[in-house]
């Protein structure tokens, strides 16, 4: 028997909702689901865009505002894809709407929307998700199996680093990307998906000391309100310390970032220039074999890989979004989804705790952020 469908709505038709789209038709070949996922509409301000968009990805119908998805009955779940000042607005309202929803990364630009976000799908009783997509690759989710499985004892360090080319030009005009209101920081834009992965894999951060810097400040006569560059001493609540980089001015970096994790037993190193394999070194191999050595994340008792190709033939970006949104719809409806908006939230207390600090210049305890807000159970 055919599975029942759930009917989709897209709100934003950019580069995030291509790749959501991609992955809802692709997880049903890749993948049993008890579920089958229909594009129902997508939405956006653009007309003739949106209306492009539309046919390319294969949605039954578009409109210009994103409300008219939530008086769809055929609409289950909605699925954000906007720039992140939006988030909090749309994700609240479709909560209230009774739909699920799906919001991408960071939940919002501060943690008073993001916790107000969480508050509302914890009210509501919606299922809800943040689109932090690269838990997803079998690498990375193998790292952290291993980590949990004590493959390098207790965690004593974590490092993690972003840096991408996307600000490098001076003369790139200004727009939404370099308005923090609509378009966070780049501590949050890029550092929220370090912040999670960092987290999921060590546990929680208990305080930061960062720096920042913006070194083209304006941009088409308009100030720029975002910065280009920023990194962050973190201590976690553990004891282990850690070290992240956010950049988006490093020449010829497109979107080169790395996971490592030190622990008393053990390290493990994530690169995603080279996302199917898992570098691994064994404080417990013979001295003769001392140094790194390479797992091929695609063998099929590895996260994942079974829903993919033979060992040899990897998986790529657009994998991360068909593991991640396969998982949320193969728990449709009852759940539980993760990561979700709580989880969202804890990161966002993060990216302010290191905002604030580089604004401050001193150590920052992410518990100043939450407090008087805190993150409800």
């Amino acid at each position: 028997m055919a599975a029942p469908e759930v009917g989709i709505g897209i709100v934003g038709y950019g580069m995030m909702a291509k790749a959501h789209s991609y992955a809802y038709t692709v997880a049903p070949v890749m993948r049993t689901l008890r579920h089958r996922p229909r594009l129902r509409m997508i939405s956006g301000r653009d007309k003739e865009k949106v209306s492009r968009a539309a046919a390319a990805y294969g949605f039954e119908s578009w409109t210009a505002s994103w409300r008219d998805l939530l008086d769809r009955r055929d609409v289950d779940i909605v699925d954000i894809c906007t720039p992140p000042g939006t988030h909090a607005e749309i994700a609240s309202a479709a909560a209230v709407a009774g739909k699920a929803v799906i919001c991408e990364k960071p939940l919002a630009v501060s943690f008073a929307q993001a916790d107000s976000a969480a508050e509302a799908v914890r009210q509501a009783g919606v299922l809800n998700a943040v689109g932090f997509n690269y838990r997803r690759l079998p690498a990375v989710s193998l790292m952290k199996r291993m980590i949990d499985d004590g493959a390098v004892g207790a965690v004593r360090l974590v490092r993690a680093v972003w840096l991408s080319d996307e600000f490098v030009d001076p003369s790139i005009p200004f727009d939404w990307r370099f308005d923090r209101s609509m378009g966070a920081t780049t501590i949050a834009d890029l550092g929220s998906h370090l912040i999670d992965m960092a987290t999921w894999m060590a546990g929680g951060i208990a305080e930061v000391s960062a720096q920042s810097a913006t070194f083209v400040r304006r941009r088409s006569n308009q100030d720029v309100t975002v910065d280009d560059a920023s990194s962050a001493l973190v201590r976690f609540e553990t004891g282990a310390l850690g070290v992240f980089e956010m950049a988006r001015v490093a020449v010829r970096r497109p979107c080169d970032f790395t996971i490592e994790v030190n622990g008393d037993r053990g390290t493990l190193v994530f690169e995603y220039p080279r996302l199917n394999e898992l570098r691994f070194g064994d404080g417990a191999d013979r001295p003769g074999l001392y140094g790194m050595r390479t797992i091929r994340a695609e063998h099929e008792s590895h996260p994942y890989a079974r829903n993919w190709w033979p060992v040899g033939q990897g998986v790529g970006y657009g994998a991360s979004f068909v593991n991640h949104l396969g998982a949320l719809l193969e728990r449709y409806p009852e759940g539980p989804w993760e990561p979700d908006f709580a989880q969202g939230a804890a990161v966002q207390a993060v990216c302010e705790a290191i905002e604030r600090s580089a604004a401050e210049r001193r150590w920052v305890r992410v518990s100043e952020i939450t407090a008087g807000v805190g993150i409800r159970p």
